[in-house]
């Protein structure tokens, strides 16, 4: 059989993925005919087709199925190989994963500093709720929410969370009176973590019959308390750039612990990354917490 080159491989492997030459063109930055002629190359050096092209776009022929197994672990082996060497002995991309509500409410309102530090990183930030598969993703760390303890990778605690009611300004002034009693006759909304039945189990109260809205995330929760729509339950360090713009008020000098916390995220080979040990000593710095030793 002729040899088959690399790129005609990743080519097919794109296609593949995307099940569309277009798409798969643009995400190459080649032109669609240029793609097309390669998949002609590599099926007339195979002797079979591949591909079965179709109206809506490509689907895969039993050869082409079996053909797209052999190669897909490899080529994404070569890839992240190489995409962990260069990255890491420069040091000079650094890609992070965080949720929204972490990267808007306290991370993006700190990088400058960081920026400003190390103009030599090119800092990329992508926010998602999903967990981050480190062997699949090029991803060289995250910042999560939640207990630790996340298999086959290195977590370090950075800090916990807790949460307390807050409200808008104008919710304040409209309800009148001292703001310790304002929970006994504000609307409250739902808390997407339920700790408002622990909070008033702690500090006194009871559960209303009914709130006047819910949410199923954190971030909108502060919004609606943003806009007055009633008092949440908000997560104190994600709130507290909201409380320093004066959009947001605390109504009690008590705090809940919310029972998880926020953790940086990486897999082994980041240990080899200059920009991510120069992210992770001045993330501590921004935390004002000793730099714990690195276990190479």
């Amino acid at each position: 059989m002729p040899r088959i080159s690399l790129d005609l491989l990743k080519a097919f492997a794109e296609i593949a993925r995307s099940g569309n030459l277009t798409r798969a063109a643009e995400t190459m930055h080649v032109t669609s005919s240029a793609l097309s002629h390669r998949m002609r190359q590599l099926e007339e050096r195979l002797g079979v087709p591949v591909f079965v092209r179709g109206p809506r776009g490509v689907s895969l022929t039993n050869d082409g199925q079996r053909l797209l197994e052999a190669v897909r672990e490899p080529i994404a082996g070569l890839d992240r190989a190489l995409r962990d060497f260069s990255s890491c002995k420069s040091g000079r991309k650094l890609t992070l994963s965080t949720v929204s509500l972490l990267a808007n409410g306290w991370l993006v309102p700190r990088l400058p500093d960081f920026v400003a530090s190390h103009p030599q990183i090119n800092l990329n930030l992508h926010s998602s709720p999903a967990l981050v598969d480190f062997d699949r993703e090029p991803v060289d760390a995250a910042l999560r929410l939640g207990r630790g303890g996340w298999n086959g990778v290195c977590s370090e605690h950075l800090l916990d969370e807790s949460v307390c009611p807050v409200a808008s300004p104008d919710l304040v002034k409209r309800l009148g009176g001292p703001r310790a009693t304002l929970l006994a006759r504000a609307p409250l909304l739902g808390d997407p973590t339920g700790h408002w039945n622990a909070w008033f189990e702690r500090y006194g109260g009871s559960l209303p019959q009914r709130f006047v809205a819910g949410f199923d995330n954190s971030e909108a929760l502060h919004h609606a308390a943003v806009q007055g729509l009633g008092v949440a339950l908000g997560r104190c360090l994600m709130a507290q750039p909201l409380i320093d713009a004066g959009r947001l008020v605390t109504l009690s000098r008590h705090s809940l612990k919310a029972g998880f916390g926020y953790y940086l995220v990486f897999p082994e080979r980041s240990l080899e990354h200059a920009g991510f040990l120069d992210f992770r000593s001045w993330l501590y710095a921004q935390i004002g917490k000793p730099e714990p030793p690195l276990e190479v």
